[in-house]
């Protein structure tokens, strides 16, 4: 008997929440994001293989040197709009990512490993299919694109040669791929939990005094990962 009370009652607390959702429904998201890349590189063997004269090991102190990217937490808001009950298209908004950028191993030209920082600006698209949206718990999953614009992308090389400039690609775009979950709650309130891996690449180019180089083509790949809370309009 007590059960069946404690059943009716959060059935009672809960039900304003269950409203089937419509198309025409709008969803606001204040979510905080991690960014955590997953980066191949191909410093040493690019290097090695550029018109500047020198090898990876000769610079990085390895053939096999790597750039190195850092993570880092942001805010972020993010709007769906639902075109069926269904079916939502979301767009993910952000503060640029800032992220720390170095050069794997010891030895070779370089004095210090560390390149400096880029900041990224990821607005991404992507569109949903939501399982259960007239329940507590709605899962979905997505897919989409991201344009990645490169902001403050220049760095530093501090070699035996002197300070030499190094830069990433200003824009690259790149597939998306989401899995997330809604937690309905009162009031047309939610608790979002989201995943997304985003694939994009950049070209990595130095300034050795003769003009700009490329030495790595980096693949970033990251994965996003984001909790926060929303509203139903």
């Amino acid at each position: 008997m007590k059960k069946s009370l404690l059943v009716l009652a959060m059935a009672a607390v809960f039900a304003p929440a269950l409203a089937q959702a419509e198309a025409g429904d709008i969803v606001v998201r204040l979510r905080a994001t991690h960014v955590n890349p997953s980066v191949k590189s191909s410093l040493g063997e690019t290097t090695t293989a550029s018109t500047l004269g020198l090898s990876g090991t000769a610079v990085y102190g390895s053939p096999d040197a790597n750039l190195i990217v850092g993570n880092n937490t942001i805010p972020e808001i993010d709007f769906s709009y639902y075109i069926t009950k269904n079916i939502a298209a979301e767009l993910i908004l952000a503060l640029g990512t800032r992220h720390d950028v170095s050069v794997s191993g010891t030895g070779g030209a370089l004095n210090s490993r560390a390149l400096g920082s880029v900041n990224l600006l990821p607005p991404t698209l992507t569109a949903q299919y939501h399982f259960m949206p007239d329940t507590m718990f709605d899962p979905y999953v997505g897919g989409g694109a991201a344009f990645v614009l490169g902001m403050d992308r220049g760095l530093t090389a501090n070699t035996t040669l002197g300070m030499l400039p190094i830069r990433v690609d200003r824009s690259s775009f790149g597939g998306v791929l989401q899995a997330g979950l809604d937690v309905n709650l009162q009031d047309k309130w939610l608790v979002n939990f989201d995943v997304k891996k985003v694939w994009f690449k950049t070209d990595v180019e130095i300034d050795a005094g003769a003009g700009w180089t490329k030495i790595d083509s980096l693949h970033v790949n990251p994965w996003v990962i984001s909790i926060g809370l929303g509203k139903k309009f």
